[in-house]
């Protein structure tokens, strides 16, 4: 353990790791409550249009990510509302122009890059200095935005109308959380990767849903659940040379199934 946690790069991946779970845990909590586990897959996936655009114009991916994303959450909001199509229907929509916006975008570049498969599937071991520092910035901006509305996401998630009546913009929140939920995906791309994102958002909040009591319980084991999904996934990675982002998704998985069977005894 201690030639692991000698290594800079490790130090640099476990930091991050613990940043981007605790994040992730408390998003996790609402995508779950507000069953929007579907909504969350498809901005994942979608954030490869917004990769492929950073490849294509020399820009930072993770910044054209951010913005992509949360465009393409707004529009899925927009459409599924005032559309005539469901919100289902929508997310498949643009998940899929996304991923073909992507493909084109990176078959036009001129210069092919092996970093795309770090964003597709995951390589926290080889993040940047400069990559922590926006970890870092963007996950204290999830965090507050979150803290600030807790009340007024969980009475929506609760019950929508009750929610209005007592004079809260709906809307707005429901943007705020979308932009959030946006945020929160493109910071874990590195982590466990495009591919694998949407589990770390549903996966912790799930198993945390089994044993809460209450909101914050859940917030609190949800956290718990993607932080040591993160750390043991790391370590296992290390120890036997397997990708990280798999190996926290598995052990994530792996967490939920006992909680479940704990849970069922």
């Amino acid at each position: 353990m201690i030639e692991i946690l000698s290594s800079s790069f490790m130090q640099k991946a476990l930091f991050v790791g613990v940043i981007v779970s605790f994040v992730s845990g408390l998003v996790s909590v609402f995508v779950v409550l507000r069953k929007m586990s579907f909504i969350g897959a498809g901005i994942s996936h979608a954030a490869f249009g917004g990769v492929a655009i950073g490849f294509f114009t020399g820009l930072n991916p993770v910044i054209t990510a951010i913005f992509y994303c949360i465009a393409v959450a707004l529009g899925i909001e927009v459409v599924s509302r005032k559309g005539k199509i469901s919100e289902d229907a929508s997310i498949g929509i643009f998940f899929a122009s996304s991923m073909a916006l992507g493909i084109v975008l990176i078959s036009l570049s001129k210069e092919y890059t092996v970093d795309l498969f770090g964003y597709l599937f995951g390589n926290i071991l080889a993040i940047t200095n400069g990559e922590v520092l926006l970890s870092l910035f963007t996950a204290v901006l999830v965090i507050v935005g979150m803290l600030l509305f807790l009340k007024e996401i969980f009475l929506i998630t609760y019950n929508e109308e009750i929610a209005r009546v007592s004079g809260i913009s709906v809307k707005a929140i429901n943007i705020l959380f979308l932009v959030v939920l946006s945020v929160s995906i493109v910071i874990s791309m590195k982590i466990v990767g495009i591919i694998l994102i949407s589990a770390l958002l549903v996966i912790p909040g799930a198993t945390a849903q089994l044993f809460a009591r209450n909101l914050y319980s859940m917030i609190f084991i949800s956290c718990g659940i993607a932080m040591l999904s993160t750390i043991s996934g790391l370590f296992l990675s290390y120890e036997f040379d397997i990708a990280p982002g798999g190996s926290i998704v598995l052990t994530a998985a792996a967490l939920f199934f006992a909680a479940l069977f704990l849970k069922r005894r």
